[in-house]
Parts: C-alpha cells; structure tokens; sequence
C-alpha cells in the first residue's frame, strides 16, 4: 500500500477486492492505514476481523494538536503548549529553547528543535515550504529528560496488554538505537490511560512520554494509534502482536502479565546513523560496527531487533547497504534516516480526503 496517500479510495478499494476474493482471518494495519480503515471500519469488519476505535477517536490520537487537546481536557500533564495558526502567531510563542511540531506526522517527521534564532529560522522556511500553516502547529516548551515509551493493547477502553521501556541512546533524530525495558506503575495505572478510557479505545496505542531531570511527573508527549516497534515488548515476555490478533479475531483475551524489566535491545541500523549523524566519522563507525558484531560495551547482553541476521539472513542487507553509504559519506545520515518515508505516509491532503463527507 505504498501509494495509499495519494489514493487512498483506491487503494481501499483494492483491499475489499482481495477481501471478496480471499479469506483473510484479521485485518492489521502496522502504520497510517490505520487512518483509512477507520473511516469504512464498520463496513471492513463485515469482512474481516478488525480491531479499531471509531474514527472520531482515532483522528483525536493521530492528529498532535487534537491529542494536546485532550490532555488539556483530562488534566494530564504535558509540555507547556500553545497551538498556532501562522508563522505570525509561531514567533510570538515560542521560547528558546523549545520543539515545534506540525499536527500531523509521524516517523520523526515535522519536528524541529529550537535552540536560537538562527534554527527558529531554518523551522520558518522549513514549515512554509511544506505548507503546515494550513493546518495547525504545536509550540513547546523543551523539557531535559529521558524519553520513554508505553505501549498497550485496549478492549473497549480497557487496557490488557501493556509493556514500557526507556531509550537508553537515541539514534537518528529523536528514534532510539538502544532500549531497556522498564515495570513502571505510573503509564499502567488509570490516570496514565485515562485518555484511552475517554476514547473508548480498541485495538492498540503507544505513548511518548519524558521522565523529566528535575521532578517525578511524566510529561506526555506524543502518541501512535498503533503498537510501534513492539520486539522490546516480546522480548521482554509480553507479546503484543499475538494479543492484537486475538482482539481482532472477535475475542476478550484476559489481560497479559507484566514484561521483565531490563531487558536490553537495540537496533544496529538506528546506532550507526546516529553516530553517523552526531559527527561520527568512519574510524568511529567502524568502532560501532565492531561493538555490534561482538555484543561489546553498550551492546552486552542485548538483543538486535529490526535486523537479526542469524535467525534472518536476509535482514541483513539493508544495515549492510545503509553501512557501506555511511563508510562512502558519514555526511549522509541524515538524509538516510528522512529517506524511505514517502507515499504511505499521510499528508494533510490525504486527511482531508479521507475525512471527507463524500469519502468512498
């Protein structure tokens, strides 16, 4: 479904094809297709197992602004924010430092950290080139901390399956390269997920959240309609995946035990752009390569997993290919990690269109 952005009623209609020609148990959206399924879900799930809020609450998580909204709203606590609507409006609010996010985007895309004039600057051209004043525009206030993560699996609003982990090193861009699962009470508790409860979500949610330096209160940040990278949770004895399929198949599955703390991954490809990214130079990519291949220092007793090439060979042709354009030009990093994001993300267009009364 690469192309689902630019047609999204065909590439639905594609779907309900190969539903009406084959017989398929569940129907799992693993990114943005999500948007689209909600829109037509109750006319999906007369074909196939679906397990998805209603739309109104999906497009209230997808969207960051309607999502700070909410936050507002529960009284939970988040950066301080304000929403804009102009470039006007933009320099009026923000405070250096601090984050600038579009509404819409995923994958790290439509972030930008601000620490002076100079890259206040850069965001400006950066968000007008791409038309984001066209939609809404979320300023913050930057907060040090350690970034961590809470992935759960809801059954009508209530929560039975969940798992958390810390980032421990970030690679490119705000993505993590190594992780550490983490049994935390907070996330799990009923304040952590009020927001699900006032949705009435079904199906799975992620959350973003800072564990700040100064002070014990997670600051919520950011949020997926979807389980993202859910191998940390796996690992850690917590499987997921397995319980979204039961949810899809029609089932109440009982609520899943809690994960193991501490357990280590990482993700070789994510290392080696970060350090790719941070002014690493060859000799120092070189160092990375070694730690990965022999579980050395930060890799001990950690497990890779995006690309295990012992138990998936083929895997590793992409952290191969991504490591030789690194060693020909480290400079590349950046343009690596933005690259293979394209027409199967959503853009504002898309979401109108998706959105619209005459969607079909």
């Amino acid at each position: 479904m690469s192309g689902f952005a630019r047609r999204p009623a065909g590439c639905l209609a594609f779907v309900e094809e190969l539903l009406a020609a084959r017989q398929f148990d569940v129907l799992l959206p693993t990114h943005e297709q999500g948007f689209l399924f909600a829109r037509v879900s109750a006319r999906l799930a007369e074909k196939v197992g679906l397990a998805l809020p209603g739309f109104a609450s999906y497009r209230t998580a997808h969207s960051k602004a309607g999502f700070s909204r909410l936050l507002d709203e529960l009284r939970l606590p988040q950066p301080k924010t304000h929403i804009v609507k102009s470039e006007h409006e933009l320099r009026s609010a923000i405070s250096f430092p601090g984050v600038i996010k579009t509404s819409l985007g995923t994958a790290s895309r439509g972030i930008w950290f601000v620490r002076d004039q100079a890259d206040l600057e850069v965001a400006s051209r950066e968000l007008n080139a791409a038309g984001a004043f066209a939609d809404e525009v979320l300023v913050q206030e930057f907060i040090a901390g350690t970034t961590e993560k809470a992935q759960g699996v809801f059954c009508r609003g209530e929560l039975i399956g969940f798992h958390a982990y810390r980032q421990v090193a970030a690679g490119a861009g705000p993505a993590a390269a190594r992780r550490s699962s983490k049994a935390l009470a907070g996330p799990k508790s009923a304040r952590g997920w009020r927001q699900s409860e006032r949705l009435a979500w079904h199906g799975p949610l992620s959350i973003d959240y800072l564990m700040p330096e100064r002070g014990d209160t997670p600051r919520l940040i950011d949020r997926n309609p979807r389980l993202v990278e859910p191998m940390s949770a796996y690992l850690a004895g917590t499987d997921l995946v397995g319980l979204l399929l039961q949810l899809s198949r029609g089932e109440t599955p009982p609520m899943l035990g809690d994960s193991r703390e501490g357990v280590r991954t990482h993700l070789a490809m994510q290392a080696l752009l970060g350090c790719a990214s941070k002014g690493g130079t060859r000799r120092d990519l070189l160092r990375e390569c070694r730690r990965l291949l022999t579980g050395a220092a930060s890799y001990a007793d950690s497990t890779e997993e995006l690309t295990p090439a012992v138990s998936d060979w083929i895997s590793a042709v992409p952290l191969l290919m991504t490591a030789m354009l690194l060693f020909a030009s480290p400079n590349l990093a950046g343009k690596l990690a933005r690259g293979g994001f394209g027409a199967h993300l959503l853009d504002l267009a898309s979401v109108r269109r998706i959105e619209s009364d005459d969607f079909r």
